[in-house]
């Protein structure tokens, strides 16, 4: 275990280091600039300011600069938010979109797992079906879609819920909601395959042979081993929260990383771009990793190599 663990965090830090190579290129190949748009400034103050942050310098050297701050944990200057750090930026908005998509987490799991077991004891009668309607529905609508048809009737018509910020409890209803439904959808469909597959199993049928019922072998002996793929899913759904807040923050006008990070593409601040882009590789990779040793808790027989 120890020895796995340590190949995959050096094979993490091994992709991080791609990733923020293969950012930091894409950023400087985009024509233009990030004061251009500045029209309100001369060409020699534009100047002026490519100098202050480095960027009339070689493209190599720019390069080296940057990975050797960042492996002292600098992400360099913000260059919209004048005067500020793009760390400062990050790790002040960051617990805002950590708390939604931590509690879109919980929900969707909370949800999806028990709705994926009710489907999968019911199947063929119509509670299945009726679950798999829903969650064929909830895969096929886009998080922005349903944010936008939560603050119509929610926000604006019926006039129930908060549609600004997360100052109060009810205010994390529309926006956690419109987070979890794709999570939620996906988690029940994936529950009930896996446990379908699992009670066809030789031991399922010997539970049988038993006397047990039904629902204490669902319950008590298929889960366990069920839920593996879910658990699988949960690194890829984390970062999928992450990223899938950026534009639900945007929509209700959340304090959180993810408006930073849209005006961030929207004014070409590069280097707060490039850090939110390695923050997130950094949580999937720190995400896959914890899954693969919670893989080994709930089944010992599985062997980490």
């Amino acid at each position: 275990m120890g020895k796995y663990i340590i190949k995959r965090v050096a094979l993490g830090l091994l992709s991080i280091f791609i990733v923020a190579t293969i950012t930091f290129c894409l950023m400087n190949l985009v024509p233009g600039g990030p004061f251009v748009a500045e029209k309100s400034i001369s060409k020699a103050a534009q100047e002026a300011l490519n100098a202050k942050y480095g960027l009339d310098k070689p493209f190599l050297q720019r390069y080296l600069t940057y990975m050797s701050d960042l492996l002292k944990g600098d992400m360099g200057l913000s260059l919209k938010q004048r005067g500020r750090t793009v760390s400062d930026i990050i790790f002040s908005k960051l617990p805002v979109s950590m708390r939604l998509a931590g509690v879109a987490v919980a929900v969707s799991l909370l949800v999806g797992i028990p709705l994926g077991c009710l489907s999968a004891y019911n199947r063929g009668k119509l509670a299945d079906n009726f679950i798999i309607v829903l969650a064929t529905c909830g895969i096929a609508i886009p998080s922005f879609i349903t944010s936008v048809i939560l603050l119509y009737t929610f926000g604006s018509k019926l006039q129930l819920l908060p549609t600004i910020g997360l100052n109060t409890l009810s205010s994390y209803i529309m926006p956690v909601t419109a987070l979890s439904v794709y999570p939620t959808a996906y988690i029940t469909r994936l529950m009930r395959s896996s446990l379908l597959d699992v009670m066809g199993q030789d031991y399922i049928r010997t539970a049988r042979a038993k006397g047990l019922g039904n629902f204490k072998i669902l319950f008590k002996h298929a889960i366990r081993n069920a839920i593996l793929p879910v658990i699988t899913y949960v690194g890829p759904m984390l970062a999928s929260l992450m990223t899938g807040s950026f534009v639900v923050e945007k929509i209700f006008t959340i304090p959180g990383l993810g408006r930073e990070f849209v005006s961030a593409i929207t004014n070409r601040d590069y280097t707060m771009i490039m850090g939110t882009t390695i923050l997130l590789a950094t949580f999937i990779i720190i995400a896959n990793v914890i899954v693969d040793i919670l893989y080994k808790i709930i089944d010992p027989r599985i062997n980490l190599k």
